[in-house]
């Protein structure tokens, strides 16, 4: 009997290690249909989920009802485990260079529980050929086994997208990857156990990962040029949204559009297959431009503001500017990797007072990570900076502006939500 139809009929559990944004979701949806061990280094978001509470705020009580799972931060849980599922952050360091640690962390955990006969399936977004080079020599130092011959190991790359409920991980076409057609066909069956559009079995483990990572490699490099045309449109006089709009009547006009790219997905993955190249002799010009100009909007959106406030005749050392949004993109609590942060930290440099809101955003999690904090939302602004477009915030028009705003104040509109609904102030957007 193969590890599917064990798992299957409950006589072998499956355990996802990190439960996070990625981790959480996949651990309860195969809880609903085999038995779940869920683990996490960190207690207090383990007791939190034996409560039936997500962390990061993106599942309901519900989603946890009728769950098969243990939740545990104990290595000892482990042992009862046949198939793992490792769903860890992947995130960059201070350099822009891939930060292994928690992969590596995480393989050192699975391989002290590893037996004969188990699999190991990854997750998280990495290069092409880490999974071979740099985690499997941890499994098998831990194990004390040896790979293929004693334990299986495949690649499976996340596909969750933060604060989207209709394409979840049991509505999205899952890729598949393993070591060996054996493995290769255990790995499908098992996720299509909770996949309804069913798996893309990848000729190979690297393949695997390299569909992972251009995904949003992909859409960096576009929202890019979609950023860099906002530049010069901005220096011609045109809104882009309206050369978008224009442009979009074209059967195949991609439609992509400016805005502060961060996040843990597409402002981090590409610097992984940069370093990658980079080590295989190559220096990737088209993907690092893109990593620049992304990268760089948070500043330039802020120089703009000032530059506008100065424009209207006020002292910018005396100014007060509204940052509306923390996060790294609307409706969700993620602050990881927020472009909102350079804004801020650009408009302090000059001086500038600034106050920031966010509906969503936790204050003590902005201090920890950025230093400042949410502030009540105030009057006599000489800016306001709408910088996610949160649900909470697309009602607004001159009048709301109007209660907030000093006389000539500026309304810059990251991700053009108020065009052609602002008369009374100096509008400017991407």
């Amino acid at each position: 009997m193969g590890i599917y139809e064990k798992i299957l009929k409950k006589d072998a559990k499956v355990a996802v290690i990190g439960l996070g944004y990625v981790g959480l979701p996949i651990a309860l949806a195969f809880a609903k249909k085999v038995k779940v061990i869920g683990f996490d280094i960190n207690e207090k978001r383990v007791n939190m989920m034996k409560k039936g509470i997500d962390p990061s705020n993106e599942l309901g009580k519900k989603e946890f009802a009728g769950a098969d799972i243990k939740f545990t931060h104990k290595l000892e849980d482990l042992k009862k485990a046949n198939f793992f599922i490792v769903a860890v952050p992947t995130p960059i360091d201070e350099h822009n260079l891939p930060d292994l640690k928690p992969l590596i962390a995480s393989s050192t955990t699975v391989g002290k529980v590893l037996k004969k006969g188990d699999y190991v399936i990854y997750e998280s977004t990495v290069y092409p050929g880490c999974t071979e080079e740099d985690c499997i020599p941890v499994l098998e130092r831990e194990s004390g086994l040896k790979f293929v011959k004693d334990f299986k190991v495949g690649y499976s790359p996340e596909r969750i997208n933060p604060g989207d409920k209709e394409h979840t991980i049991t509505k999205i076409l899952k890729i598949v990857s393993g070591c060996d057609k054996e493995s290769l066909d255990n790995i499908a069956k098992t996720y299509e156990i909770i996949v309804e559009p069913g798996t893309h079995k990848a000729s190979s483990i690297k393949v695997a990962e390299a569909a992972k990572i251009i995904e949003n490699t992909q859409r960096d490099v576009n929202i890019a040029l979609m950023n860099e045309l906002s530049i010069i449109f901005s220096r011609i006089g045109i809104n882009t949204y309206e050369v978008l709009e224009a442009a979009g009547t074209k059967w195949n006009f991609l439609k992509f559009s400016p805005g502060l790219v961060g996040g843990h997905c597409i402002g981090v993955d590409p610097y992984y297959l940069t370093y990658k190249a980079e080590e295989l002799g190559y220096h990737a010009r088209v993907i690092n431009s893109g990593r620049y100009v992304n990268d760089s909007m948070g500043f330039y959106v802020a120089k703009t503001c000032v530059k506008k406030i100065i424009a209207a005749g006020k002292n910018i050392s005396k100014s007060k500017v509204l940052v509306m949004g923390a996060t790294f993109k609307e409706d969700v609590s993620d602050i990881r990797n927020s472009k909102v942060a350079d804004i801020v930290k650009e408009l302090k440099s000059f001086g500038v007072k600034v106050e920031i809101v966010d509906p969503h955003a936790d204050n003590d999690e902005l201090k920890h990570e950025y230093g400042f904090g949410l502030n009540k939302l105030g009057k006599g602004y000489d800016g306001v900076i709408v910088a996610v477009n949160h649900k909470e915030y697309k009602g607004y028009d001159d009048k709301f502006f109007n209660t907030i705003l000093s006389k000539k104040g500026i309304v810059v509109d990251v991700k053009g939500m108020y065009k052609g609904k602002i008369k009374n102030f100096t509008y400017w957007s991407l």
